[in-house]
C-alpha cells in the first residue's frame, strides 16, 4: 500500500459500516488506537480526537500488520495532537455556562464513584485515578497504568447503560483488550452485554 496517499487529521470520521478490528497500544500502553476496516475507503484515515482518542480507519485490502507499522511510524505526530487537545479547555465544548458545565461535572462523578464502589465489590479490582472529561467521541476509558476516565455525559444515559459502560472500564483494569476473557467478565454483571453494545451504538 501506498502510504505517501494516506489522510491524516485532526478530526477524523465516524465509521458506520466498518468493522471493529484490534486495539494498537503504543509507547507501552501509553496511547491506545483502535483500528477499523472499511468498505467505502481507499486510503488508510489517522484521527486524533480531543477526548485523546486514536482511530485508523483501513482499506479492506489493507493488512493490520501494515496499519500497525505505519501507527508506530506516525506516534510522534499522535503524541503532540494528543498533547495539544489536552491544552484546551474542556468546558469549550460544552454548549451551557461553565458554571452549569462544573455543576453537570461534579454530579457525574458523585454518581460515577458511587457506582464504582458498588461493582468494586463484584470484580475486586484496584484503580489509581478516575477523571470526569467532556468527551466529544468516548463515554470512558481505561489506561494501562489503571487510570479511569468517563465522559460526564453519562449522567444523561439511562441508568442500566451508564452502568454498562462503567462495568466495560473496570473490567479493562483485568483485560485491556476485547477478546472472550474480557466479555467473559462483563458478562458476570451483563448477560445481555450484545444488547446493551447495540444500545450504546444507537446514541
Amino acid at each position: 500500500m501506498n502510504f505517501n496517499k494516506i489522510w491524516v487529521g485532526s478530526k477524523g470520521t465516524r465509521v458506520k459500516n466498518g468493522i471493529m478490528g484490534e486495539t494498537v497500544l503504543l509507547e507501552n500502553g501509553a496511547i491506545s488506537c483502535v483500528v477499523k476496516k472499511n468498505r467505502r475507503v481507499r486510503y488508510a484515515r489517522l484521527a486524533v480526537h480531543r477526548d485523546g482518542s486514536v482511530v485508523l480507519t483501513l482499506p479492506f485490502f489493507v493488512s493490520y500488520g501494515k496499519g500497525k507499522e505505519f501507527l508506530e511510524s506516525k506516534v510522534n505526530w499522535i503524541r503532540e495532537k494528543i498533547q495539544a487537545f489536552a491544552l484546551e479547555p474542556e468546558h469549550l465544548l460544552f454548549r451551557g455556562s461553565i458554571k452549569e458545565y462544573k455543576a453537570s461535572k461534579n454530579e457525574a462523578k458523585r454518581l460515577i464513584e458511587e457506582r464504582l464502589a458498588y461493582f468494586q465489590k463484584v470484580y475486586l479490582v484496584s484503580w489509581k485515578r478516575v477523571s470526569i472529561r467532556n468527551q466529544k467521541t468516548r463515554w470512558g476509558s481505561c489506561s494501562r497504568g489503571g487510570n479511569l476516565s468517563f465522559n460526564y455525559r453519562l449522567l444523561l444515559l439511562p441508568p442500566h447503560l451508564c452502568d454498562y459502560v462503567i462495568v466495560h472500564e473496570l473490567c479493562h483494569l483485568r483485560e485491556m483488550n476485547h477478546g472472550a476473557k474480557f466479555w467473559a467478565l462483563v458478562a458476570i454483571t451483563f448477560l445481555d452485554y450484545k444488547k446493551l453494545r447495540q444500545e450504546m451504538r444507537l446514541l
